[in-house]
Parts: structure tokens; sequence; C-alpha cells
């Protein structure tokens, strides 16, 4: 496995991670319609902000979300290009990705 390829799995493991719970998938949903205050988030979800700002902070450290400050409040959007590739990346893990790469290296 090549120096890249292990950062791509890391990188991919970190999204796929991101995107396993069930608020952060609201999340994501919600942004895809364009960028939202923080305050629109807590109300449309029925969170707690502190819980809220967790759930945010994993999709940004995923490279999934970004922020900006505009006085005192946090508006959220998507990283643009962030979910592309991923239907990709899940079809190269299943079982007949592995086969063709094989058969691709034999002889």
């Amino acid at each position: 496995m090549t120096a890249s390829t292990a950062t791509d799995l890391t990188r991919l493991a970190r999204v796929f991670h991101a995107l396993s719970d069930e608020t952060r998938l609201c999340l994501v949903a919600m942004l895809r319609e364009g960028e939202r205050c923080v305050c629109d988030l807590t109300a449309a979800l029925d969170s707690g902000q502190s819980r809220l700002s967790f759930h945010l902070k994993v999709l940004k450290d995923a490279g999934l979300v970004q922020d900006r400050r505009e006085a005192r409040w946090s508006y959220y959007s998507l990283v643009p290009g962030a979910l592309e590739g991923l239907e990709e990346a899940v079809e190269s893990l299943s079982p007949m990705a592995a086969v063709r790469r094989v058969k691709a290296r034999c002889c």
C-alpha cells in the first residue's frame, strides 16, 4: 500500500465516521440546500447548542463542513466538492472491485 493510498483510506474513514450518525446525516442534508445559521440548525433539529456543536465539529474535522462568523452568529455550509467521489469510493470497496484489481495484476 502506498502512502497516498493510506492517506486516502484515512480520509475516507474519517468521512464515513462523520456520516455514521443520524444527526450528522440530517445536518448534511440540511446544508445541501445552502448555508445555514447555527440557530436555524439548532431549532430545526430541536437540539441543544453544545450537542449540535459537537456534531458540527466532527463534520468540520472530516472536511465536509466549513463555518464562518458574522457578528455573534456562526454560519455553516458544505465544503464544495466534499461529497464528490464517495460513491466511487464505496464501489471500490466492493468484492467485485477487489476481484478486478487482482485480475489486472495477474499474468
